[in-house]
């Protein structure tokens, strides 16, 4: 079956790779020439990894550290493919640093999908929202993971490691990665986030 590129998987910048022989959307088209990406066509060995749409970043400050590493057997038992930015041990670390790693590999396409776990998620939403593309949403139970990817479309997930127990963020995970964005009048808001956040580029 032929892989179909819609504009929901157009990274923000730089090359981007889909198996040869795709269906690729006149929307995506559209927005790859407005972000100029170059679409190139390659063999399924020449796309690095697991396709994009399997592939989670995840990345925490040594707040979070130990429930990332309770989280990503979770992960991985989906079918999903880890990118672990750190920290690797349960070290000091900046909130902002892991949030800008996993931030910058969703924005570009290398991964689909972003976690960031620090003591209270606010500061890593924050920071992974400053990366145009991003829009992180902390969330804190089964109805917040729902309507931030339902209404919101978000894809960076960010939690808070102090607030919830392993069982409460296991959850949250589980309904984020589960659900899918509506679409529909939803949508016509998303743009509306976007066209924000192109104004401001073009004062930079």
């Amino acid at each position: 079956m032929k892989k179909v590129i819609t504009s929901q998987d157009v990274p923000e910048t730089g090359d981007f790779r889909v198996p040869r022989g795709s269906v690729v959307t006149p929307s995506a088209r559209e927005l790859m020439a407005e972000r100029g990406v170059r679409l190139l066509e390659v063999s399924e060995d020449q796309i690095p990894g697991a396709p994009p749409g399997k592939t989670i970043a995840v990345g925490a400050d040594d707040g979070g550290y130990r429930l990332k590493e309770t989280l990503k057997p979770v992960l991985l038992s989906l079918g999903l493919e880890v990118r672990d930015v750190g920290v690797h041990a349960e070290q000091p670390a900046d909130y902002p640093d892991l949030a800008l790693a996993v931030a910058e590999l969703v924005a570009s396409g290398a991964a689909t999908r972003g976690v960031v776990i620090d003591g209270a998620g606010i500061g890593s939403s924050i920071a992974a929202n400053k990366v145009p593309g991003i829009r992180a949403a902390l969330c804190y139970d089964r109805a917040s993971a729902r309507n931030s990817r339902e209404h919101n479309d978000s894809n960076v997930l960010t939690l808070g490691a102090r607030l919830l127990t392993e069982t409460q963020a296991e959850e949250v995970l589980r309904t984020w990665i589960g659900t899918s964005f509506a679409g529909g009048r939803h949508q016509a808001r998303i743009q509306k986030i976007l066209d924000i956040e192109q104004r401001y580029r073009n004062k930079s």
